[in-house]
């Protein structure tokens, strides 16, 4: 579901947000679309510290897990195998 949002700007930012997304060859709206989700990307989500040491914890893991090459041609095998339902 789609929901409207209004964002209040002056004439002249208004100005530069069309010109932009004119150079883009997007509509106004595509582009702050675009815009929003970048500026939600550049926010830190979460703690840093509790994923840092999830990724320390696992890198002192030993998981069973094949060479590449035996990797592929497991997931190509896979590919070639018939469907089962």
């Amino acid at each position: 579901m789609s929901k409207r949002l209004q964002v209040v700007v002056d004439d002249a930012e208004l100005r530069r947000y069309e010109e932009s997304a004119e150079a883009l060859g997007l509509s106004l709206s595509a582009w702050v679309r675009s815009a929003l989700r970048a500026a939600e990307r550049e926010v830190a989500r979460g703690d840093v510290d509790h994923k840092l040491a999830a990724i320390r914890d696992a890198f002192g893991k030993s998981f069973p897990a094949p060479d590449i090459d035996t990797m592929l041609a497991e997931i190509e095998q896979g590919y070639l195998s018939p469907k089962t339902p």
